[in-house]
């Protein structure tokens, strides 16, 4: 034994004599503790695979989908989840516990929901659902509420009505577990093996790729719901290739092509906003999140979401990080450090991470490189090392730090988002942390927002006083370079309009400054051999920066230019425009200002910053 090992059982020993102490003089010495085991349920194994059906779900739709497709592949029936909304919400709390985040609320419900309907509209009896479906999740330890989700999952599902559907676990920090029905991996009803996770990264690394496309697209598209239809045949090719099982080089060529024959229009100067946070909150698309990512495109900003190859990558990176800092010791059980296998594991795991961040940029290369590389993990650790400590897991650990300090200085966004559950305590230790980070860099512009399934017009409006910071400053730097190379919005424009190959959805611009307009405007600079005159003192105020704005928006026919008679007093500040004035060079406003969420009391209540 160990000196830890002797050290333990003193102290265990010790522990139980106090608590026979405690319990004698309670008068508890008789009770009979019958602790919680958990529920023996009916295994899934290999045989019954062609006639029972894995659903899951927790990802972008797009990443659902081409699971669904990869994996029916292999000969597998499998069927995501819908996006959970607020009636799995509902569910997910009357059948759950109290205190619970409202990601278990919600894909608890989504289950639940999903089972009713099977019951109670399509027929099924209750035996039969058991028979024929289970569910596969993710799970973890650690200092979360998520490590309870497979519990509640069972706690809802008894209460629902559904007691003893099977429920497989995934567990991230040891890789599958054994949930699959039977501790026999030749037994089991899924086989864990190397085309299964090959079908799994591919189908999770084009799925970020496509999202990645679609709002970086979407904003700019000058026929609007072009990207979206073309992300729907995209994701049809992908899907019909995996489930062939053919070569995805080819599938991504006509991808491709495809984004290739989208329009768009990069002058528009819009704000781009970085989403991150907690996980699932981060990437759901529903109203987990207020819909989010799709309500900031309609209110004038390009959005940056989170891959999930990011998770992945990070996972791998702490794996090797664990490995240097377990160097010379023992392992849990006592056994001796073998650095022979310690080296190995190190050289696997670095072969993996080379290999998963290879096919990634591959894949990139072949959709013409628009799509953003994955962050440096070290970079992003060196960035959040002084803030954060690594070895504090839970959530995104030390990620969410260092990527909005990245944010900053790899000028990737004007803004950034922290979404996470209400009370989650992994994001609000960094939250906390963040307030150091703004301070230190004040260029920064970041807001944490809390989702509890309520609250969606405070949390909205909060938002929207910070996006309004954001326009200003993606103003502020088109104004900038515009200045500096001494262009009007109509000499660059025009320059634009004549040459369509910059029209293209994938043309690739530099990487000078944050806005897609303000690289545009390097490069059409750079072609007409102009000479960029840096005026770094010098910085147009807002009120000259929103003239600029309204007169390249009135040079576009924006309509609610076309009010010049003064505002009244307690009227919205924007000319007697209607709707409210912060429109974008390009960006065209459908909505009314009632239909707004209120930014503040008082004023015209929407994002324009008026008093």
């Amino acid at each position: 034994m160990t000196p830890n090992d002797v050290l333990e059982a003193k102290v265990e020993e010790e522990l139980k004599a106090y608590e026979a102490e405690l319990r004698k003089e309670l008068g508890l010495e008789d009770e009979d503790i019958n602790h919680f085991e958990k529920p023996v349920e009916h295994a899934f194994l290999r045989q019954s695979r062609e006639t029972t059906t894995v659903l899951f779900g927790g990802l972008t739709m797009a990443h659902d989908q081409l699971i669904k497709r990869a994996v029916a592949g292999l000969g597998y029936k499998v069927d995501p989840l819908e996006v959970p909304d607020n009636e799995a919400l509902a569910l997910g709390k009357e059948f759950g516990n109290r205190g619970q985040c409202n990601p278990t609320y919600y894909t608890v419900g989504n289950l639940v929901k999903f089972l009713q309907n099977l019951r109670d509209n399509q027929g099924l009896s209750v035996p039969e659902i058991k028979e024929k479906y289970v569910f596969l999740t993710a799970g973890a330890c650690g200092p979360c509420r998520f490590g309870m989700y497979e519990a509640e999952y069972r706690k809802a599902l008894r209460d629902a009505g559904f007691e003893g559907f099977r429920v497989l676990l995934f567990e991230q920090s040891k890789g599958i577990s054994q949930a699959a029905g039977d501790e026999e991996a030749d037994e089991g009803g899924i086989d864990f093996n190397k085309d299964f996770f090959m079908a799994i990264i591919a189908a999770l690394l084009v799925g970020d790729l496509l999202n990645d496309l679609g709002y970086q697209v979407r904003p700019y598209e000058r026929k609007a719901g072009e990207t979206d239809r073309v992300l729907e045949q995209a994701k049809k090719l992908m899907g019909d290739a995996m489930e062939k099982g053919e070569k995805l080089e080819p599938a991504l060529k006509k991808v491709r092509a495809l984004f290739d024959t989208i329009e768009c229009d990069f002058t528009r100067v819009k704000p781009k906003v970085k989403i991150t946070g907690e996980f699932w909150a981060m990437t759901t698309e529903g109203d987990g999140n207020y819909h989010m990512a799709r309500w900031l495109e309609s209110e004038g900003a390009q959005v940056l979401v989170e891959p999930v190859s990011t998770w992945v990558d990070y996972l791998l990176y702490i794996a090797k990080h664990d490995l240097k800092a377990a160097w010379g010791v023992p392992d849990k059980n006592g056994n001796k450090f073998s650095a022979v296998k310690a080296v190995k594991t190190y050289a696997l795991i670095s072969a993996l991470k080379m290999y998963f961040r290879g096919r990634y940029d591959k894949y990139r290369k072949l959709l013409g490189m628009k799509p953003n590389a994955l962050p440096d993990q070290k970079k992003i650790h060196k960035l959040a090392q002084q803030y954060y400590n690594i070895d504090l897991r839970g959530g995104e650990g030390h990620m969410e730090v260092g990527k909005n300090i990245y944010s900053v200085l790899e000028k990737k966004a004007h803004m950034v988002i922290s979404v996470k559950p209400f009370g989650c305590m992994p994001s609000t230790q960094s939250d906390g942390v963040q307030s150091k980070v703004v301070n230190d860099y004040p260029e920064c512009i970041f807001i944490p927002i809390e989702t509890s399934g309520d609250g969606e017009v405070n949390i909205k409006s909060r938002v929207q006083m910070k996006l309004y910071e954001a326009k200003v400053r993606c103003r502020e730097e088109f104004a900038r370079v515009l200045e500096g190379y001494g262009f009007s919005v109509q000499q660059f424009r025009d320059y634009v309009d004549a040459h369509p190959e910059l029209n293209g959805a994938l043309v690739n611009l530099p990487h000078e400054e944050v806005g897609v307009a303000s690289n545009l405007l390097h490069m059409v600079a750079k072609r007409m051999k102009a000479h960029y005159s840096r005026k770094v003192d010098k910085l147009m105020s807002v009120q000259e920066v929103e003239k600029l704005a309204r007169e390249a928006a009135q040079a576009e026919g924006a309509s609610c230019l076309e009010y010049e008679t003064p505002a009244a007093e307690g009227e919205c500040g924007d000319g007697g425009c209607p709707s409210c004035s912060d429109s974008l060079p390009g960006e065209q406003k459908d909505r009314t200002a009632a239909e707004t969420v209120k930014a503040s009391a008082g004023g015209c209540g929407d994002s324009c910053g008026c008093e």
